[in-house]
């Protein structure tokens, strides 16, 4: 199993901090937030690389960074080539270029690289092979519905984990379960990547490309437990930063 890191954004809201440097590499705490979040792989001996997809802006400083990072596995940094939000790939269509690139054939737990976890990824990663054939999704509880709306992606799931139903912000979430940017994609499920990349679909978050999958075939949820921090904002990251330097 490989992981794929989605890094390619540019990060606007957090200007100026992100202006220079990319998101990923921000301290929160005593670590960087990319050591944060890689650290947690020590526990899946089953990752055998690490794949970082970034912009050709930050490309430079994702490389030096990756020669010192003490990850448990190799990483390997791929440049898309993209200079700005004006030209940018979008999530899935990195994800689609670090699976072309990088000739990646195995199975993919995908990571949006502005996530904080307490818990590791060994509980998920486990979840996910006991479906794999199917794509499986991170989410957490926040408690109440209504912190979701116009902020989160909302998913809903019988009882058996089984999503059925997603909505991307909705003014009025029916879930407190929110996307946390972590996914599992099978082999078997990337032709139909390309299927819906050769569409009109949306491109950038990998919410729109789950919600499209899910229409289609069987996609499950595990619930991440402990606190999880999505560091959109510079609020978020204020806050992020009180708790891991506590």
């Amino acid at each position: 199993m490989k992981t794929v890191v989605l890094a390619a954004g540019y990060a606007t809201r957090l200007y100026p901090l992100t202006q220079d440097k990319p998101k990923a590499l921000l301290p929160v705490g005593k670590k960087l937030l990319l050591d944060h979040l890689l650290g947690k792989l020590g526990g899946v001996p089953e990752m055998d690389e690490v794949v970082l997809v970034t912009n050709h802006r930050f490309a430079g400083q994702f490389s030096d960074w990756a020669k010192s990072n003490p990850c448990p596995c190799p990483i390997r940094v791929l440049d898309d080539g993209t200079t700005s939000n004006d030209n940018r790939l979008g999530a899935v269509g990195d994800l689609q270029f670090a699976i072309r690139e990088a000739g990646l054939k195995e199975d993919l737990m995908v990571l949006a690289s502005d996530n904080l976890f307490d818990e590791g990824f060994r509980g998920f990663c486990d979840f996910a092979l006991k479906h794999p054939r199917s794509a499986s999704v991170g989410v957490y509880d926040i408690g109440d519905p209504s912190i979701a709306a116009g902020r989160y992606g909302v998913i809903e799931c019988d009882s058996t984990n089984k999503i059925v139903g997603i909505e991307e912000k909705p003014d009025q979430p029916k879930s407190p379960n929110v996307s946390t940017g972590v996914y599992f994609f099978p082999q078997s499920s990337f032709q139909r990547m390309d299927e819906y990349l050769a569409g009109a679909e949306r491109k950038d978050a990998p919410g729109h490309y789950v919600r499209w999958l899910a229409e289609r075939e069987a996609v499950y949820a595990y619930v991440f437990g402990g606190r999880w921090f999505d560091i959109g904002s510079l609020d978020q990251l204020e806050e992020a930063s009180k708790a891991y330097n506590a």
